[in-house]
């Protein structure tokens, strides 16, 4: 197939790169012999050094596999972020486990859906979260919950400290062998597991690196990491790519932007993956009270679109330049990205990053290729393709096919390889960056008394990239305001997934066998 993209790779970046069959431990120990002394990972005044955080995972794995964890087992990470993540993350790996990750904001119902999905038996949580894990743990088949506290002693503390234990020394296939579960959601609203093995993820570190090598100087970098760990994009374009060039990993477990600019100042990153919210709100800032950020060579924005006129002037204000990428859960996650050096277009996705193929092809069954300019769905493959869903076999083979990943995306591609996404063929929200499913936000409402119908909408939102907006329709005689319902739907749902407007009708719009038609609702509030 045709690759117009290659002729846009950056000088001194590959076009294509060695992928070695390893596993995730073992690219860390790559890093942890080059730069034992370097800092790894910086959490307010907490500094730790490559050698420090190998002798905690170390620790850490060995009680895990004292409390019995075996090769496949699923150990369930429930952290913001905070160096207790990767400790348990690369723990869990050096055990042969598999990392569920879970969103701590998760509600009782969303929770208990992962936690069951994997049967779950060990949980490492914040402990402000114990609450919630204790009122449905009886319904999980969770034996082990392993509290992890910023201000006090507790659980996880015991496990950092040598205890004289073994470290378990297990054999990992890196092709089969699943290193992740990383949560996703799909047409019918159900939240499914994307199996992520160790060598998609190594393949994904790899590759990210490869797209800004000429930016990169080794074991001297320092990532802000706000994007949190639990999400795809924070763990291989924050934490595994931070570790892989020997950086130093600045985490920061919570976007509050007064906070932000003052750890930006103090520890002066060179590096930030972030979503749109942060670089709109670190914009705003800036407008009102100036402060450096000179020392930032690279800005990557992810998990959905950055508004060009807010790249712009990010790029001004800063002197940097922010790149756009995409990825999905499903590519481990990133599959494009704007050359971090050399041409970038404005409202692109930016071009494949090496080892990836992707076209476009007809968005009613997939099998004819689309010319330069034509609007279909944007089909990927490379090495960092999963291995497929969950216990979820029909699922796998609808969206895996003769290899390439069906992203349910519309996209055209330019005659220079540049792709950019026009819209989504799954009815996906993505809000602040994170992935809203529209049934999820609907079945919460559903629950309260006085709803008949409900249809639930992303529609533009300068801050937050989309918001959430429901249309409900109430049972005859009864009355509702919007503050009622949305601070029924804050006890159902993690606050990302609450509708921010409500709009009562009289009616839903309905094809004639009853399908709610959105297209209709979308076009309503554009008007």
């Amino acid at each position: 197939m045709e690759r117009p993209w290659i002729k846009h790779v950056v000088k001194g970046n590959p076009i294509e790169i060695e992928i070695p069959e390893i596993s995730l431990v073992e690219l860390l120990d790559e890093s942890i012999k080059q730069y034992p002394d370097h800092t790894a990972i910086t959490f307010y005044s907490q500094t730790f050094t490559y050698k420090q955080l190998q002798k905690f995972i170390r620790n850490v794995a060995a009680s895990f596999h004292h409390l019995g964890v075996n090769k496949g087992d699923r150990i369930a990470i429930m952290l913001p972020n905070c160096p207790q993540y990767p400790i348990s993350y690369f723990a869990a790996q050096m055990c042969g486990a598999t990392v569920v990750q879970v969103n701590p904001m998760y509600k009782s119902a969303e929770l208990l859906h992962v936690l069951n999905d994997t049967s779950s038996e060990v949980l490492i949580a914040y402990n402000q979260t114990l609450p919630l894990i204790e009122s449905i743990k009886d319904q999980t088949e969770l034996r082990t919950i392993i509290d992890v506290s910023f201000e006090s002693d507790c659980k996880f503390n015991e496990f950092l400290k040598d205890r004289g234990l073994p470290v378990p020394n297990v054999s990992i296939n890196p092709k089969e062998d699943i290193a992740v579960l990383q949560y996703t959601g799909g047409t019918t609203g159900r939240s499914k597991g994307a199996m992520l093995t160790h060598y998609n993820l190594v393949a994904n570190t790899l590759q990210s690196a490869a797209t800004s090598k000429v930016k990169t100087n080794l074991g001297e970098e320092r990532v802000l990491t706000i994007s949190p760990l639990f999400h795809v994009y924070g763990m291989t374009s924050a934490m595994n790519l931070t570790f892989h060039i020997g950086g130093n990993l600045i985490l920061v477990p919570r976007f509050e932007v007064e906070e932000v600019v003052k750890i930006i100042e103090h520890t002066k990153p060179t590096t930030f993956p972030g979503v749109p919210t942060m670089f709109i709100a670190l914009l705003n800032f800036y407008k009102e009270k100036q402060f450096d950020m000179s020392f930032l060579k690279t800005c990557i924005s992810g998990s959905a679109p950055l508004p060009v006129e807010a790249i712009n002037q990010f790029n001004e204000l800063s002197g940097t330049s922010v790149a756009e990428g995409y990825g999905l859960s499903e590519a481990s996650p990133v599959t494009h990205r704007n050359p971090i050096a050399g041409v970038q277009k404005n409202g692109s996705i930016g071009i494949p990053i090496p080892n990836t193929d992707a076209k476009i092809v007809d968005s009613a069954n997939g099998e004819q290729p689309l010319p330069v300019g034509e609007v279909g769905e944007l089909v990927v493959k490379g090495p960092q393709i999963m291995k497929g869903y969950w216990g979820l076999p029909e699922e796998t083979n609808r969206v895996l096919r003769d290899g390439w990943l069906y992203t349910g995306d519309l996209a055209k591609m330019d005659k220079d390889g540049f792709f950019y996404i026009v819209g989504r063929k799954k009815e996906l929200i993505i809000a602040s960056g994170y992935n809203v499913y529209p049934i999820e936000v609907e079945d919460a409402i559903y629950k309260h008394p006085n709803v008949l119908e409900v249809a639930v909408i992303g529609i533009p939102d300068e801050y937050r990239g989309e918001t959430i907006k429901a249309f409900v329709v109430l049972k005859e005689g009864d009355q509702l305001t919007e503050e009622e319902l949305i601070k029924f739907c804050r006890e159902q749902l993690a606050p990302y997934k609450v509708p921010r407007v409500v709009e009562f009708v009289d009616e839903l719009p309905k094809t004639a066998v009853g399908k709610i038609l959105k297209r209709a609702l979308k076009e309503h509030s554009n008007a």
